[in-house]
């Protein structure tokens, strides 16, 4: 499988090569093209409902801040309220409940759906394929990333600094959402005689909807999300991480941005590496990486802020009065609040319903436990590190010298890469190798989601496997040499797109969500659920 993988994968990569080695103009023929192609979907999508003359609302803000809003009070503030207890299962505290066979849990939920149990990880004698935590440095390495580094700035340039707070709100009530999808993930997930696993929205859409009695809705919802993901795959996870990586990469090391398409096979023979091996191989990957960069990332961020301790006051002064203003920036207080809400639902993907395919890996007996282990990912990805990131452009802009707020900047990783310089002259180096990090992550995870959806739509057989596995490294490739305009507006799409077959199956099967949770609590807890 190995060799014919790589003979693949490497007959691909030199037909896109050497195709850009003979035209030094392909980024601007890919660039048109992906406009031609992509235009009407992309605009769909991002179609703006208008409030008035300077408000407008992309309208796949409505779901998915909407529902957050709905699952956090329908849960009574499981964000908060099971928080700790979240950190304790990623931790290990309750491991010892996984082992000694299957839990007896749930019982009178079970039933036969398509010949299969739903509940498939009492069932079928499988338990998963990877821990609590590399379930959540799987998922984790899916959204943080490009996101939090190039995003966040883009969002203070077009909201200021009050997008941030807006941010923060955001990730916060994105931790329900998560909760409720990656619990469904585990629920309904299917595990062969092999113990590999499959699961995430196509199966909890066409398996759940099915005992609510709208099986033909969850099939049709199951195929859209499959074909959206295996698109997001492509673009958000994959090009987009690319492109911005280069973009860093050429600039720091002052490289001919000609020369895209090479970074770009370099980084694909490195992700062919990873991903032929599955999830197992891109967990053990992930478990290194993630904790490395974001503790790489943090600490630097630390480090400039409290070289400038005296403005972090002020600070945080601007983004919370920012967050309120009337005054017109991006179009007053709801303009602000659009774009905070918009780089946060970006940036930690709650509501999209990618990550319960990494989750729905785990090992585990009990479904609700990896949704709580889930809930921690937005307030990693966005109340933590996209914060961060903010701050610091905040207090390095007070003199206007890392944008103008109110414009939109054309290149958000150098706006963060600036900021940084502002302290450490050499610290550009570090953020590239970061960035590149973070790019690497991404698009293994998002591989992983992609197959997942591929499998769904086109078989479990090792050709397809290949198939798959091909193409994406092929899209690397791509990705690096496209220009930014036609990669991100395709990336956004595509991945906004797969929440309205997802958020529709979240509200039929929130009910089940809360019966795993209860479930859950009095088996950890008994003295205080009974």
């Amino acid at each position: 499988m190995s060799r014919m993988f790589f003979l693949l994968m490497l007959s691909l990569l030199s037909s896109v090569s050497a195709f850009a080695q003979g035209d030094q103009g392909l980024d601007a023929k890919i660039n048109e093209f992906f406009g031609w192609l992509t235009g009407p979907f992309v605009n769909t999508i991002f179609w703006a409902i208008p409030f008035s003359d300077t408000i407008q609302i992309p309208w796949v803000l409505f779901p998915l801040v909407l529902g957050a809003l709905y699952f956090t009070f329908y849960f009574k503030f499981v964000n908060l309220a099971h928080f700790s207890t979240a950190i304790n299962v990623v931790r290990g505290k309750y491991d010892d409940l996984e082992k000694g066979g299957r839990t007896d849990i749930s019982q009178g939920s079970v039933s036969s759906v398509d010949g299969d149990n739903p509940d498939t990880i009492r069932i079928e004698g499988h338990d998963g394929e990877v821990s609590h935590f590399q379930a959540l440095t799987a998922a984790l390495s899916g959204t943080v990333g490009l996101g939090n580094i190039a995003g966040v700035a883009v969002a203070l340039s077009l909201g200021g600094p009050g997008a941030t707070f807006w941010m923060i709100v955001c990730g916060l009530l994105g931790m329900s959402s998560k909760f409720v999808e990656c619990t469904l993930g585990v629920s309904y997930r299917e595990i062969d005689e092999t113990g590999k696993v499959y699961g995430g929205p196509m199966y909890y859409l066409s398996k759940g909807l099915k005992e609510k009695g709208f099986g033909g809705l969850g099939k049709v919802l199951a195929v859209i999300f499959a074909i959206m993901c295996i698109g997001g795959s492509f673009g958000g996870g994959n090009m987009f991480q690319a492109n911005q990586a280069y973009a860093l990469f050429s600039k720091v090391t002052q490289t001919d941005p000609g020369y895209g398409w090479l970074f770009g096979l370099i980084m694909a023979v490195l992700v062919g590496i990873v991903i032929i091996g599955g999830i197992k191989s891109i967990a053990k990957v992930t478990d290194k990486i993630v904790p490395f960069m974001v503790g790489v990332y943090v600490i630097a961020a630390l480090a400039v802020l409290l070289m400038n301790a005296s403005l972090i006051p002020a600070a945080i002064g601007t983004i919370i009065s920012g967050a309120f203003t009337p005054v017109a920036i991006g179009g007053g207080f709801v303009g602000v609040l659009i774009q905070g809400f918009k780089r946060a639902a970006f940036s930690n993907e709650a509501g999209i319903g990618s990550a319960s395919i990494a989750h729905s890996a785990v090992k585990t007996q009990h479904a609700a436990s990896e949704g709580l282990v889930a809930l921690l990912e937005p307030f990693i990805d966005t109340v933590v590190v996209c914060t961060m990131t903010a701050l610091l452009i905040v207090i390095t802009n007070m003199d206007g010298g890392i944008m103008t707020y109110g414009t939109k900047i054309p290149d958000g990783v150098k706006a963060t890469s600036d900021a940084f310089a502002t302290s450490f002259s050499w610290f550009p180096w570090v953020l590239m190798i970061a960035v590149v990090l973070f790019a690497f992550s991404t698009m293994i995870s998002w591989s992983y989601y992609g197959y997942q959806a591929w499998t769904y739509l086109f078989g479990r057989s090792k050709a397809m496997e290949l198939l798959y596995k091909g193409l994406f490294c092929v899209f690397v490739v791509i990705g690096a040499s496209a220009s930014l305009s036609a990669v991100i507006d395709f990336s956004d799409a595509m991945i906004f797109a797969m929440l309205v077959p997802n958020m529709i199956g979240l509200f039929f099967l929130a009910p089940k969500v809360k019966e795993e949770l209860s479930n859950y609590l009095k088996v950890i807890k008994p003295d205080k659920y009974r």
